[in-house]
C-alpha cells in the first residue's frame, strides 16, 4: 500500500507543480520557449487548454494565470480523493467522523497537498539554481531559474549580504522551506 501511495504523491507532485509552474511562469510573463516552458506545457496542456475556453474572457486575459490555478487546485482535489479510497475511507471519514468529516478532510488534504507542492518545488528550483551556479554557471535555464527566484530572493538580499563575493541568499532560502515543510509536517 506504501508503495501505491508513493506513486500517487510522485504522479500528483509532478501535475501539481507543473501547473502552479506554468502559473508562476505565465504571471512573471516569461516566454515558454526554454527549458521548463515546454515542459510545463507539454504535461498540463490537457487541463488549462479547456478551463481557458471555459473561463470568463476577463479572467483568462488576467495577469494572473487563473486557468493554471485552478488545474492544481483541482488536481490537488483529485489527488486528495485518490488518497482517501486508497486508504479506504469510503463514506466515513479517517476518524470515522461520518460524511461531513469526509467533505472537511478531502479540501483538508488537497490544501496540504498543495502548500506541500509549492514548498517542495521551491526547493527543486533552488537546489537546481545553486547547483548550476557552481556548476555551469551560463547554462540557459540559469536566467529562468533566476527570474523564477527573484521574488523571494530580493528581500532575502536586501537583508544578508554576501560573504567573501558568495551569495547566501539561495541557502537561506532553502532553510526557510525546509523549517516551512517541517511546520505543515
Amino acid at each position: 500500500m506504501s508503495a501505491l501511495l508513493f506513486l500517487l504523491d510522485t504522479l500528483f507532485f509532478f501535475l501539481v507543480a507543473a501547473a502552479l509552474l506554468r502559473a508562476w511562469m505565465n504571471t512573471r510573463r516569461m516566454r515558454m520557449v526554454q527549458q521548463p516552458g515546454p515542459f510545463v506545457m507539454a504535461l498540463t496542456n490537457w487541463i488549462v487548454q479547456p478551463l481557458r475556453k471555459s473561463l470568463p474572457q476577463v479572467w483568462v486575459q488576467a495577469r494572473f494565470d487563473v486557468a493554471s490555478f485552478i488545474a492544481a487546485v483541482l488536481l490537488a482535489l483529485a489527488y486528495a480523493a485518490a488518497w482517501h479510497a486508497l486508504l479506504g475511507a469510503g463514506l466515513l471519514g479517517p476518524q470515522g467522523v461520518g460524511q461531513a468529516g469526509q467533505l472537511f478532510s478531502i479540501p483538508w488534504v488537497a490544501l496540504n497537498f498543495m502548500l506541500r507542492t509549492v514548498l517542495q518545488g521551491l526547493m527543486v528550483l533552488a537546489l537546481v539554481y545553486v547547483v548550476l551556479s557552481w556548476v555551469q554557471p551560463q547554462a540557459p535555464i540559469q536566467y529562468t531559474l533566476g527570474q523564477l527566484l527573484q521574488p523571494l530572493l530580493a528581500p532575502i538580499r536586501r537583508v544578508l549580504p554576501t560573504v567573501g563575493g558568495v551569495d547566501l541568499s539561495v541557502l537561506l532560502l532553502i532553510v526557510l522551506l525546509q523549517v516551512a515543510l517541517i511546520l505543515i509536517g
